[in-house]
């Protein structure tokens, strides 16, 4: 079950990164918090879920 939930963070993850940066190319403050915001905080749970479980394998 941890898995498909470490999938979903690290694709929000990637996609908040991207969101983050092209606010930053437009000079959008807005979109930098958010974006930044979602990165740091998804990022963190990418992190610390698979410090906890695991990496995922295939067995």
């Amino acid at each position: 079950m941890m898995w498909g939930l470490m999938i979903i963070f690290a694709l929000v993850t990637i996609l908040a990164g991207i969101g983050a940066f092209t606010a930053l190319k437009n000079k959008n403050l807005l979109g930098i918090v958010f974006g930044g915001g979602s990165f740091l905080v998804f990022g963190w749970f990418t992190v610390m879920t698979i410090i906890n479980h695991g990496f995922p394998t295939v067995h």
